[in-house]
């Protein structure tokens, strides 16, 4: 996953805005873009621009935007830290605000290693029910005694 340590947090939050768009809808709109995002179209131009450049898409301004298999490839790579992020955090009862955030954060920064181990532990999880369980009431019972200390 070397394309991941190459980018910038905002290409990957665009690449990956982009690639959600045209799977659900069939293409991406810089104004669907700005929404998702909280930023202004000007910045999401700019910032087509850039993927533009760096090859990541092919955007002709007023016609829309295609990723390339660069952009493609980058786009799935941050979906699936975000994906394993968010099924470990659900595994937990953590709510989805909080994951969310969370995973907004984290995703980003973890390690191809690291993303080893958390999507192995993820699956581990969801294939063993009892462990899940029993990890889970560790963890409401470590809350409870950090809530009442008495």
């Amino acid at each position: 996953m070397p394309a991941m340590q190459d980018s910038s947090t905002a290409v990957q939050d665009y690449l990956e805005q982009i690639h959600n768009l045209i799977e659900s809808k069939g293409y991406a709109r810089a104004v669907e873009i700005a929404g998702n995002l909280g930023v202004s179209q000007a910045s999401v131009s700019a910032m087509l621009r850039r993927l533009d450049a760096e090859g990541f898409v092919v955007h002709e301004r007023y016609r829309g935007l295609v990723l390339t298999a660069k952009g493609r490839q980058l786009a799935c790579e941050i979906i699936e830290r975000h994906d394993i992020l968010t099924r470990l955090l659900r595994r937990f009862g953590i709510d989805e605000d909080t994951i969310y955030r969370d995973v907004e954060g984290m995703e980003h920064h973890i390690s191809p290693q690291t993303l080893r181990v958390l999507t192995l532990v993820t699956e581990e999880l969801e294939g063993n029910p009892t462990l899940a369980r029993r990890l889970r009431r560790r963890l409401d019972a470590a809350e409870e005694i950090a809530i009442d200390p008495a």
